[in-house]
């Protein structure tokens, strides 16, 4: 009977709190279907927050911050807000806080009353209530307040529960701002923060000191091991921040060290060959410091986040402190990349555009990844037209061809921008490999005939850089586009044909079109556009200019007589003369100027200068200021036939080759995984990069760098092994090694076995020795034996009184010794 009482008891229970949890949820769901119908008057809201219960207080508090994320004004609720911060439930405090973070700013006076509530809650039990507590004290930004904050701080950075110290780092930086000149104490906090053995506190205590005081790496010695062995486990921001310290710190504190290392086998007889032949024959790499290596190490872990922004980071790591095998391992992961989203492909392209300016070769083999796909946006499909032309002198032959077809086919779009980009990917792929110009220079000629004006203007420009590069062995190509100007509309097309057809007019007879075409052209020069009809009288300039270097001028012209006048002839574009003849300006090559004489029977039998007076007559009555001006100086330069030098310097000089560059080179000193890289050009700024961009570092000199001992700790023998050992052998070797002079070595300087040193050779014979080796070869054939021999008496003499002169120094010491124990006996 007892059990069936307790079940039916049991069951009465639960029956209660079943229509009780019912109750909570029926009233939950019509006040909110009834705040989404209408607002809650001011009134009301108050009525919930004054109640004495935790229910309607809450229920207050949520239509107090739904109004605030909607703008609406709720500065009204601020004293109701402000009396329920010593509430005992935590989700009141939280939504009191929320709250105070965001007009405490307005209502300073009335938000000082909570401030010693919301320090009382700093020596809570909860360890929850102690960080939001700290984390609201510091985010109010009320200047009066900033010395409790800092002992705030101070007392959180000491606490039990890691996650109070996590929020006591967070805090550094706001306090900062609200009062720089706290910094002082702040780096004092920073740096017990730092050493911290919590890995998700030494995050935040980072990210403060980028914020804080990036400049003081002093900070970072004694915790530098520490952080690299801790960076594995911390979040992803706290991860960034330690990255781009590391890197700082690295170029500050690591000079970059370098040595041959040997190509082959060599083995010489002595060790200083074998290490001469090495320095010689060897090839240069880098050699990391233990420490940076250890970092290094650490990072490749890393290469397999899933945040993007960490696997740029490490990349940028390697890039800038690794060695070229750092490098390749961070390839992978960047391509993986362009699996993510479109915004995570777009900054990875240029980033990877970046790493591939500097070493393309690791990207060969993902060069599939970076094909064009119907779906990529314009910036992406341009960057990656730019990758395919930057591997394309690395590929294989079957690789080079892919990329040739996927460009051709993305010259027949619909978008003119991208087949503009796809048509000058062609022409930087022929001129990166220079045997694959010939088939670029067909697919290229293939687009002259389109329809599509841009495409042919455009394939026509990179056509001209690719001529310009070897004109000698385009003869045929300029032919070949000269009879395209029957059907190509284009003005900037045409012009640059025509352009092409003056550069080669001073070739072979056989193969010079230049005269042909420009009679063509003649014929319908008023239709022609202004662009065009520049270079048809460029044209005209180039051809008769090639025909006075080809014709030389009568004899009567080459030698002016003094005595006899020129007589005048017609000129269009002659200048006036005065009524003496004389001319009102000189020539700049003789006192007696002479006129072009097209009027001659000479000049009129030829058709070439009656062209080119066809075409200054044309251009004479032109609309265009430009293009008479033009024709004005090319009548001026050829008024002479001859003095064509200034001419020949100015229209047949030989031009530069072009050079078209990467579009990303412009950006290629810009720090991988910044956001100047991606939006630096588009940002407005005049040096390319985003307000606040900070470049690298240069790599510290070596001699000038922090002493190793400022980074060792407890564990710093386990984390570098061998070091100190290896340390001390250097030293040993180096304080074992004495000087040996070179004519000890070669045992000029006394007997073998002398302990004590040989004395030095006196001047004369050291004079003598002088001579003897500056006499040459000559002379010692001149000698003969009895020279020898009396050269060896001398010798032999001045060695004997050296030997005096030592003995009576010895024997006068000797002496000076005697009487010095005399005067102690006498003493004594």
């Amino acid at each position: 009977m007892e059990s069936i009482s307790r079940i039916s008891s049991m069951l009465d229970s639960a029956r209660e709190l079943t229509m009780e949890a019912a109750q909570i949820a029926g009233t939950v769901r019509s006040s909110s279907s009834r705040s989404t119908v209408r607002d809650f008057s001011t009134g009301q809201i108050k009525k919930l927050l004054d109640s004495r219960t935790d229910r309607d207080i809450l229920e207050g508090l949520r239509k107090v911050i739904s109004m605030m994320y909607r703008s609406k004004p709720c500065l009204p609720f601020f004293s109701s807000i402000v009396k329920n911060v010593a509430s005992p439930n935590i989700e009141i405090k939280k939504l009191v806080y929320i709250y105070l973070l965001q007009y405490a700013e307005s209502e300073p006076d009335l938000a000082l009353l909570s401030i010693n509530t919301i320090q009382k809650s700093l020596t809570d039990q909860n360890p929850q209530v102690r960080a939001l507590a700290l984390r609201v004290m510091s985010g109010i930004r009320v200047p009066v307040i900033c010395q409790i904050v800092s002992l705030a701080i101070k007392r959180g950075s000491g606490d039990m529960s890691p996650y109070v110290r996590k929020a006591a780092a967070l805090a550094i930086p706001k306090c900062y701002r609200l009062d720089p000149n706290t910094l002082p104490q702040l780096r004092e906090y920073l740096s017990v923060l730092l050493g911290d053995k919590q890995y998700f506190v030494v995050g935040s205590a980072v990210t403060a000191f980028l914020e804080v005081c990036p400049e003081r790496i002093d900070l970072i010695h004694r915790h530098y091991r520490t952080l690299v062995r801790k960076l594995v486990d911390m979040d992803e921001w706290g991860q960034l921040a330690t990255l781009k310290v590391m890197t700082y710190y690295a170029r500050k504190c690591f000079p970059r060290r370098t040595k041959r290392q040997k190509k082959g086998k060599s083995y010489g007889f002595y060790e200083e060959e074998e290490s001469n032949d090495e320095d010689q024959t060897g090839q240069e790499v880098q050699v990391l410091d233990p420490d940076l290596d250890m970092f290094l190490k650490a990072c490749k872990n890393m290469l397999q986040s899933r945040n993007s922004a960490v696997i740029v980071a490490v990349a940028r790591c390697f890039l800038y402190l690794g060695t070229p095998e750092h490098i390749d391992s961070a390839v992978g992961p960047l391509v993986a990349l362009l699996r993510s989203p479109l915004d995570v492909q777009h900054v990875t392209m240029y980033n990877i555009v970046a790493v591939c300016l500097i070493r393309p070769k690791p990207f060969v083999r993902y060069v599939s990844h970076f094909l064009v796909h119907a779906t990529d946006p314009a910036d992406v499909s341009r960057l990656k037209f730019e990758i395919m032309t930057l591997l394309f002198p690395h590929c294989e032959p079957f690789m080079k061809e892919m990329i040739l077809s996927e460009l051709e086919h993305f010259t027949r779009s619909s978008n003119t921008e991208l087949v503009q980009e796809s048509v000058r990917a062609i022409g930087r792929c022929a001129q990166n490999e220079k045997t694959a110009s010939a088939r670029c220079l067909r697919l290229l000629l293939q687009q002259i005939s389109s329809q599509d004006g841009h495409l042919a203007a455009e394939s026509l420009t990179v056509i001209r850089h690719l001529i310009q590069q070897d004109p000698q062995s385009h003869t045929k190509t300029v032919i070949r586009l000269a009879k395209t100007l029957d059907t190509t509309t284009d003005p900037q097309a045409r012009a640059s044909i025509i352009w092409l057809v003056g550069e080669f007019s001073g070739v072979e007879d056989q193969d010079n079109i230049a005269p042909d075409v420009l009679r063509i052209l003649a014929k319908g020069f008023a239709d022609e556009s202004e662009a065009a009809k520049l270079q048809i009288v460029l044209l005209a300039a180039k051809v008769y200019l090639h025909h006075l270097n080809r014709t030389p001028p009568p004899r009567d012209q080459e030698e002016p007589q003094p005595s006899k006048a020129a007589s005048p002839t017609f000129n269009p574009f002659s200048p006036p003369q005065d009524e003496g003849g004389f001319e009102r300006s000189a020539s700049p090559f003789g006192s007696s100027p002479q006129p072009p004489r097209l009027d001659s029977s000479e000049s009129t039998s030829h058709p070439i200068p009656l062209l080119y007076k066809h075409i200054l007559l044309l251009t004479r009555y032109d609309t265009s200021y430009d293009l008479r001006d033009r024709a004005r100086t090319y009548s001026a330069l050829l008024a002479h036939p001859d003095a064509t030098q200034l001419a020949s310097l100015l229209l047949l000089a030989p031009k530069p080759v072009p050079h078209s560059p990467s579009p990303s080179e412009g950006r290629q000193g810009i720090m991988l995984g910044s956001s100047s890289l991606v939006i630096g050009g588009s940002a407005g700024a005049g040096d390319g990069v985003v307000r606040g961009y900070e470049n690298l570092p240069d790599w510290v000199r070596d001699g000038d760098e922090p002493d190793r001992s400022l980074r060792d700790d407890a564990t710093s023998t386990a984390a570098v092994p061998g070091a100190t050992a290896a340390a001390a052998s250097i030293t040993a070797r180096s304080a074992g090694r004495t000087a040996v002079p070179a004519i000890d070595r070669l045992g000029g300087g006394g007997p073998p076995f002398a302990s004590a040193p040989a004395p030095a050779p006196s001047a004369s014979s050291a004079d003598r020795a002088t001579a003897s080796k500056g006499s040459g070869p000559a002379k010692d054939k001149e000698q003969t034996f009895e020279d020898w021999l009396d050269e060896e008496e001398e010798e032999d003499e001045e060695d004997e009184e050296d030997e005096e002169s030592s003995s009576e120094d010895e024997s006068e010491e000797s002496e000076e010794e005697g009487d010095e124990e005399s005067d102690r006996l006498v003493r004594s």
